[in-house]
């Protein structure tokens, strides 16, 4: 199984991630293409350690693998609403 994940991972892909501040001060960061995939970190780059790590285990599972065979958006943006 790692050496399949391994394979896979050797073909870059670019995926997009969330990361916010919450009230606490900790960065949450989040992958939006596998679903439950999300952790934080006391710094940006320490939440940006974990996700990969969270990543890493999502791939354990044979749907998210596939998914990640067939992700290749053309564009991605990020918009935010104001809402009051």
């Amino acid at each position: 199984m790692q050496c399949y994940i391994t394979l896979i991972m050797k073909k870059t892909k670019n995926l997009p991630l969330l990361i916010e501040r919450d009230e606490d001060g900790y960065y949450v960061v989040e992958c939006p293409v596998f679903s439950g995939c999300y952790t934080q970190g006391k710094t940006v780059d320490e939440a940006l350690v974990n996700i990969r790590e969270v990543i890493h285990l999502c791939l354990e599972e044979v749907e998210n693998r596939q998914r990640l065979r067939e992700y290749s958006p053309t564009e991605i943006s990020f918009h935010t609403l104001a809402y009051v």
